[in-house]
């Protein structure tokens, strides 16, 4: 729910799945997690203030934060035991169909372009299998993140011939890691329900994922768009200050701000250097 310019994390990545073409949308929560409901649910009494003080660009984004009706299912994960064991939770809710996954810390910007996930299913729709969005890093950063090993590189496809959870950086077999989005084939869930552990004592996704390679396609792919981690503090200042900035509303005042905090800083150092 932490805002991410004018609006939370969570209805950034439903705007993200839903211009994908996504029509049904499931939410894995935890305890006191209510507000991720709340949020899309109908609000009259907000509605009808805003209609009383004439606030109607207001009104048009409440109306169309609103969930269709019958299209939002919530399952739980009592325990904090994974992301594998996150996604086995939704197991009974997808069912024997293909889905994709979008984690709303993950924030991938794409001004002007279709979103990452849209970008995704448009590849998947060729490709079949298994897919997950990638991206380069320093070498140093990839105990962070799933990495790829690699098969046939097509530039902006590559095959995934397997997939290691945080390897030390000596041993991570490229620089090419999983951020967070995928669309998985339903046989995932078989392999995650064996409950095994994987890096941190955790049900990692990624290693049930590498366990389908060989056995169904699996690509990855280079998203076009700048992804942010609004996990980390400076990630998150980083997002908004990128979506404050492209946003027609203030994104020139913001500049002029970040202009002038930028030369005062500049010149305290001049002074405390002096």
């Amino acid at each position: 729910m932490l805002p991410l310019n004018d609006r939370p994390l969570i209805q950034h990545a439903w705007e993200e799945a839903r211009e994908a073409g996504i029509e049904e949308f499931l939410f894995v929560t935890g305890r006191q997690k209510e507000m991720l409901e709340e949020h899309f649910d109908h609000q009259p009494e907000l509605m009808r203030t805003l209609e009383s003080r004439n606030k109607q660009d207001m009104l048009d984004k409440v109306r169309g934060s609103e969930m269709p009706e019958g299209k939002l299912f919530l399952t739980r994960q009592a325990q904090p035991l994974g992301l594998g064991h996150a996604i086995w939770c939704a197991r009974k809710l997808v069912g024997d169909e293909p889905f994709a996954i979008i984690l709303p810390d993950d924030v991938i910007h794409t001004p002007g372009k279709p979103g990452c996930l849209s970008q995704m299913i448009e590849t998947y729709n060729e490709t079949g299998g298994n897919m997950v969005a990638v991206m380069d890093v320093p070498r140093a950063d990839t105990a962070k993140y799933g990495v790829l090993k690699t098969g046939i590189d097509h530039g902006r496809t590559v095959e995934v011939k397997g997939l290691v959870e945080k390897p030390d950086p000596a041993e991570a077999p490229s620089t090419l890691c999983v951020i967070g989005r995928y669309i998985l084939q339903p046989e995932i869930f078989k392999l995650l329900e064996a409950f095994e552990k994987g890096t941190g004592g955790e049900i990692q996704l990624t290693d049930a994922m590498a366990k389908l390679i060989g056995h169904q396609p699996f690509n990855g792919l280079r998203f076009d768009g700048k992804r942010y981690d609004c996990g980390s503090r400076t990630g998150f200042i980083e997002a908004n200050l990128a979506y404050g900035l492209a946003d027609p509303e203030i994104g020139t005042q913001l500049a002029a701000i970040l202009g002038k905090f930028t030369t005062d800083t500049q010149q305290k150092g001049c002074n405390n250097a002096a």
